[in-house]
């Protein structure tokens, strides 16, 4: 649908999203593959929340951001993923243009959140490995509280910079997004006006949230590995190694991934080849990290032990 301006110019009221591919044939798979991601990521996440929510051994400033990353990580995933899961399955894919608005502004806040809370998580290592006789008076809840606080401001502001320039967009005649969300790279395709200053703030606002929390990540493993090397015991530096590459390989994931998504020239590539690397950070990503993350650790298994033992008993 569009409606009239007074010079006769149709405006665009709502969008239709294109999906994952239009083969007819790959919808139920797709469907169900997806079904199946979101699932997992639902109940790792929220079952990962309400663990560290109930347990009071893990309220250390460790889980204090897993349950952070668990928090934005189901956010961010349920933004667009019931929608596109719809879509797999109706014939025409419609947004309205509010509620693609609103996909975008929620899309980019949690997408934000999670680099700095990665970051976060990054320095909270760094402070436990490198200096841990004062990891209490640097990682006081003060101190963890102001971080998120922090990476939930740095969102907000990222969130409105992005939603606030799309809105000074005029959308006439075309309305096919070739993605499955609303993403602001293929919506800047269908505008009838310049764009040249929101992929300038795309590039500045994506370039400040992604290079300094991956410098930041990158200087504080670097000083991680440094005290890792200077530890005498074989089985102190395996223990270190295996935690801290983890969380390398899933920063790298996403933050790799974001890197190719956002940080080059909006001609480069095709928006199919961003649809699979979008597919990464939002859908793989948030599924993984619950696993990644806490699954793995003995803490949070054995704080699962008691819990399930005191249903039981």
């Amino acid at each position: 649908m569009k409606r009239m301006a007074p010079e006769n110019i149709s405006f665009v009221t709502e969008f239709i999203l294109v999906g994952l591919t239009d083969w007819p044939i790959l919808q139920v798979p797709l469907l169900i593959l997806f079904l199946v991601i979101y699932m997992v990521t639902v109940l790792g996440n929220l079952g990962l929340i309400t663990l560290i929510g109930l347990n009071s051994h893990l309220h250390t400033p460790m889980y204090f951001f897993l349950f952070n990353l668990s928090f934005v990580d189901f956010s961010y995933s349920s933004v667009f993923t019931p929608k596109m899961l719809v879509n797999f399955i109706s014939k025409k894919n419609i947004i309205s243009y509010t509620g693609c608005m609103t996909q975008l502004f929620f899309y980019c806040f949690f997408i934000i959140s999670e680099c700095y809370v990665l970051t976060s998580m990054a320095y909270d290592r760094y402070v436990a490995i490198c200096n841990p006789l004062l990891y209490n008076i640097a990682m006081s809840p003060k101190v963890c509280s102001n971080l998120m606080l922090g990476s939930y401001l740095m969102a907000l502001s990222g969130a409105m910079a992005h939603t606030g320039c799309m809105l000074r967009l005029t959308f006439c005649d075309a309305n096919i997004i070739n993605h499955y969300f609303c993403d602001a790279l293929p919506l800047l395709q269908l505008s009838c006006t310049s764009t040249y200053a929101n992929e300038l703030v795309i590039f500045i606002v994506v370039g400040i949230n992604v290079i300094v929390p991956s410098l930041t990540i990158f200087i504080s493993y670097g000083f991680i590995l440094h005290s890792i090397l200077q530890i005498s015991s074989t089985k102190g530096r395996s223990k270190a190694f295996s935690t801290c590459s983890s969380h390398i390989i899933a920063v790298s994931l996403f933050f790799g991934s974001c890197a190719f998504m956002y940080l080059k020239p909006s001609s480069a590539g095709s928006m199919n080849e961003n649809k699979i690397s979008s597919v990464f950070y939002t859908n793989v990503v948030p599924m993984l990290n619950p696993l990644i993350y806490s699954l793995r650790n003995k803490d949070v298994k054995v704080a699962l032990r008691k819990i399930l033992s005191r249903k039981m008993f």
